[in-house]
């Protein structure tokens, strides 16, 4: 049995006062930036589109592109949640605390989310900057010109992926803070994305082509060079537009890994990364940077110091073979992230293998250990679940 949360997507209640927000499990992101968008209030933390639900969100533990609220566990007061026992019970950092850090970022194992109470802040207006560097420098340059200026609310980066530059280039867009512009004269919400039939185009000659990756890497920096200095507000910046990137083929489909690296990390990891993809048969599409500030409130948190994330899109063949293939180049490079004192994000197909989640999330056994004690007769379970903790208990019983 699935249960679908999607239709539970009141806003049940809101202080545009002191920037609270309580809504259903199943609203989305964009169905929050709706209705505080007209009081001049938008989000704090969310993934870089705003289609997901509330409750999928927070049981991840979302991160996006702002560099100052953190991971998106932040972001939350209380939550309730209904049990596998079917009680309904208020969860915060009062009421059952122990629950807090273990269902956010929990992956849906110890209950399901009925509805979340949010704190938000002030929509803005913001001017767009962009510098383009090599990957060497980026991390001085971010911790000496970006996380410094206290007026860069917003930040992401991107990768080069083409051949005879692989893993060299960057470009980095900063978001930051202009009160010299009115916002009410410009907060009107984007509905539609512009561009998407050439954008798609591009980015489908990037999937199969080293020619497509080179010219698909020029677009973007050409286009970003047109945003120099324009000005989006805070709402309409996390809107990003993704519908370019719809792909249906039969036998192959685009993936999402991302992994967390210790920013003074980043350029030695970047280094064997791209040694990675030379000798594996991975077919690296995107590499998006983001930033997270350390933050280990809950269980399985990803954020154990100052990371950058990179967010990396694949794409892979699916047959048996091929993902052998892909698996074997996954985890090279988790390998490598490992290294580096790194982490990885949890949501997505589970290729690394048992013992390299172990070193990555050393708090795993706590955590499968609540899960039973709340759950014991195993009602709530996904394929995380079965992948990590039902593989450890299978070689716990070969060990024996």
């Amino acid at each position: 049995m699935v249960v679908d949360m999607t239709a539970f997507n009141r806003v049940l209640a809101f202080d545009p006062q002191n920037r609270t927000i309580r809504v259903q499990a199943g609203a989305t992101w964009g169905d929050i930036q709706d209705y505080v968008n007209p009081y001049g209030l938008a989000v704090k933390t969310m993934q870089s589109q705003n289609i997901f639900t509330i409750g999928g969100s927070i049981s991840v533990n979302a991160h996006g592109r702002d560099i100052r609220n953190g991971s998106l566990i932040k972001s939350v007061e209380a939550f309730r949640l209904l049990t596998a026992d079917g009680n309904i019970l208020q969860v915060s950092r009062t009421e059952n605390p122990e629950l807090f850090p273990l269902v956010i970022g929990g992956y849906g194992l110890f209950g399901i989310i009925l509805d979340v109470t949010l704190t938000l802040t002030d929509n803005e207006m913001y001017r767009m900057h962009i510098d383009q560097m090599d990957v060497g420098s980026y991390s001085r340059y971010f911790m000496e010109q970006v996380k410094t200026n206290p007026a860069i609310h917003l930040h992401l980066a991107r990768i080069s992926v083409t051949p005879d530059q692989p893993l060299t280039e960057m470009y980095a867009i900063n978001y930051e803070l202009d009160r010299s512009l009115s916002l009410k004269e410009h907060d009107a919400l984007k509905t539609r994305e512009s561009g998407v039939l050439p954008s798609k185009l591009l980015f489908h000659l990037n999937r199969f082509s080293g020619w497509g990756k080179a010219v698909f890497w020029k677009m973007q920096k050409a286009y970003f060079d047109t945003r120099q200095g324009s000005f989006i507000t805070r709402n309409n910046a996390m809107r990003s537009e993704s519908a370019f990137m719809e792909y249906r083929q039969a036998g192959r489909n685009d993936v999402l890994q991302e992994y967390f690296i210790p920013v003074s990390q980043f350029e030695g990891f970047i280094d064997d990364f791209r040694k990675v993809l030379q000798t594996e048969d991975l077919n690296l599409l995107n590499v998006t940077v983001r930033y997270v500030n350390q933050d280990e409130e809950a269980v399985l948190s990803y954020a154990t110091a100052d990371m950058f994330a990179l967010v990396c899109l694949y794409n892979v063949p699916l047959s048996e073979e091929g993902q052998a293939r892909v698996r074997s180049g996954m985890q090279a490079v988790i390998d490598r992230v490992l290294e580096h004192r790194g982490t990885y994000y949890l949501p997505y197909i589970a290729y690394p293998r048992l013992g390299q989640f172990q070193s990555a999330y050393p708090k795993q056994e706590e955590f499968f250990r609540k899960k039973e004690e709340y759950d014991r007769d195993g009602l709530l379970m996904n394929q995380f679940y079965n992948d990590y903790r039902g593989g450890a208990k299978r070689e716990g019983a070969m060990a024996d």
